[in-house]
């Protein structure tokens, strides 16, 4: 999935839930059932060739840019900052370090054994397709439905 879909996931259940020790668990869970609906996202073709690694990379960097202003533009920092205005954003970043996990291995060859069963567990749920289309209408209506129950 695309982290915009991702974020805006942790975010809503964060500052929904308003527990941590609750909702860390629930955003990681929902990266992995996310994952396993066929879609497309900015790394679709990369383990078969069909997309370069700086394509990807730089189409991530779109994606979480608007990931970050989704986020901001749904739950808006206010001047008196308290720790509960924060959920929202710890639970967009939970739910994108799954992927962030990744990075090593898909950009930079690096294969990190701390983390490859992580990997390896985030790899047997991922399924991607290359049908854009497809891959983008869950996602587009996830995000629908995150922004109008925010």
């Amino acid at each position: 999935m695309l982290s915009i879909a991702h974020s805006a996931t942790g975010a809503i259940i964060a500052a929904k839930v308003q527990n941590p020790f609750l909702y860390v668990p629930i955003v990681l869970a929902l990266h992995y059932l996310q994952d396993f609906i066929p879609h497309w996202d900015v790394g679709t073709g990369l383990t078969n060739g069909s997309r370069k690694r700086i394509h990807a990379f730089f189409l991530e960097w779109i994606d979480l840019v608007l990931s970050a202003g989704l986020i901001f533009a749904l739950y808006p920092l206010s001047s008196s900052l308290d720790f509960s205005s924060l959920h929202p954003y710890i639970g967009a970043f939970i739910a994108l370090v799954p992927d962030f996990l990744e990075f090593p291995i898909n950009f930079l060859h690096w294969d990190i054994p701390l983390i490859k069963p992580i990997n390896n567990f985030h790899h047997r749920f991922h399924h991607s397709t290359p049908n854009v289309f497809i891959g983008l209408l869950p996602q587009i209506a996830l995000i629908l439905l995150i922004t109008l129950l925010h």
